[in-house]
Parts: C-alpha cells; sequence; structure tokens
C-alpha cells in the first residue's frame, strides 16, 4: 500500500481526515475547476449529491477548499432553492405553487398536505418520512394542479389524492 508521500504524486491516495469518501468527491470536483471560485455552484451541487443536504461542516469545507468567506457560501447555500441545509425526508413531496396550478387549487392542495402532516412547506415530518416543498412552477401547466411524489409528476390532483398518496409512505399524520 503506497502512502501519500509517495515518489508518484499521482498514484498517492489522500484521504479526508474523518475517514468520509465523500469528502474526496468534492475534493475531486474542486480540482477538476482548478478551486475556482466561479465554480462554488457547481461544488455544492456535487456536496448535496454525495452528502443528501449541505451541513455547516460541508459548507466550511466547500468554503476553505475555494478560499471564500463561509458567508458568501452560505449566502448562495440559501440563495437558490435546489439546496437544502436540512435532511430530507425518505420521501418528497413537491406542490406547484406556478400560476396556472395556483388558480387551478394547489393552494388548497398544499394547505391540505400541512393540516394532515402537522409540518410546513420547507419542512421535514418528524419521522423523517417526508419533505413537504412548495415550487414556482414546476412546467406542467397544462395538468394543473400539478404535485411532483417523489420525483414522479401527477396531474389534476385532488387535496383528497394528495392525502391518499401520502397514506402508502407511513407518514404520522396529524
Amino acid at each position: 500500500m503506497q502512502s501519500t508521500t509517495t515518489k508518484n504524486p499521482q498514484k498517492a491516495t489522500k484521504e479526508h481526515p474523518s475517514g468520509d469518501k465523500r469528502f474526496k468527491a468534492l475534493d475531486i470536483t474542486m480540482k477538476r475547476n482548478q478551486h475556482r471560485q466561479d465554480a462554488l455552484i457547481e461544488v455544492l451541487h456535487k456536496a448535496q449529491e454525495s452528502f443528501g443536504y449541505l451541513e455547516e461542516d460541508v459548507l466550511l469545507y466547500v468554503a476553505r477548499g475555494l478560499k471564500l468567506p463561509l458567508s458568501r457560501v452560505y449566502g448562495v447555500a440559501t440563495f437558490y432553492h435546489l439546496f437544502s441545509l436540512k435532511p430530507s425526508g425518505a420521501h418528497s413531496c413537491v406542490v406547484c405553487l406556478g400560476t396556472a396550478c395556483y388558480v387551478k387549487g394547489s393552494g388548497q392542495v398544499l394547505e391540505a398536505l400541512e393540516q394532515k402532516t402537522g409540518i410546513h412547506q420547507g419542512e421535514t415530518t418528524p419521522d423523517g418520512q417526508m419533505s413537504l416543498m412548495s415550487a414556482r412552477c414546476i412546467g406542467a401547466c397544462g395538468i394543473a394542479p400539478a404535485v411532483v411524489f417523489d420525483g414522479t409528476v401527477a396531474g389534476k390532483v385532488t387535496p383528497e389524492e394528495a392525502l391518499e398518496k401520502i397514506k402508502g409512505w407511513g407518514v404520522k399524520q396529524e
């Protein structure tokens, strides 16, 4: 086994002190982008893909790797809705609140889901079974109101249909 101080640096393996191999994926992404600060969004995407969400120590690692202030990394992570600072549930439900969906009743769908689960949009149930989110538009206006259940788009969803769908997820309902 070679150490990190071998004569051939390309064969050397360098691990994060924690032993967590997910940090190596971040290192590779940062190195591929030559540690450029303008690669922040790409690096954050890789971090979320690797860790599931952007916890504080991951944000700090990215900030150090790209030589950016933590406040800038945190600002980008909180500005874009694609990034999450909290772990997501085992299942996800995204209610479209775009104009077409809202006019056709997505507001009532979201309200019914919030009442039944006891959480609000952007939150995860205490048992970790479901994350409830909203989107400005998912581009499915022709089948409004649209809801994305675990990555699958459903159209013309009524509040009752949405509640029926999440019953199978084992979500404890209020």
